[in-house]
């Protein structure tokens, strides 16, 4: 998304690092979705914390809304079927088809829809 949004941080990637596995490995939000949110905020992000953010809001919700469509839920934990918080799941995740079949969808669907949602403002 930087890359599409031309921006230039080198924090960005850090900043993402532990969305994976639901947030830090917790099943909870799907990493790719949250990143989608994040680019949001890159894009319509407050500059200053007096600033309404009711835009940012509305294309998040309606990004959520088109996430959990198209994949279903919105909670890795539910996605992927399995608990990566523990050594056990996580051996499970990665000796599975997971990867390619919901996590590499689930990039896509928040990609095209974080794309498409942004443009069209």
């Amino acid at each position: 998304m930087c890359r599409r949004l031309d921006i230039q941080q080198e924090v960005v990637p850090g900043i993402a690092t532990a969305f994976g596995g639901g947030i830090g490995g917790t099943g909870s939000v799907c990493g790719a979705l949250a990143g989608a949110v994040m680019a949001v905020g890159l894009r319509l992000g407050r500059r200053d914390p007096k600033e309404r953010d009711a835009k940012a809001y509305a294309l998040t919700q309606e990004l959520r809304r088109r996430f959990e469509a198209a994949m279903g839920h919105v909670d890795c934990r539910q996605l992927t079927g399995m608990d990566l918080s523990t050594r056990e799941g996580a051996k499970q995740f990665y000796a599975s088809d997971v990867p390619r079949t919901v996590c590499m969808p689930a990039v896509g669907v928040a990609y095209q829809a974080v794309v498409e949602l942004l443009e069209a403002r």
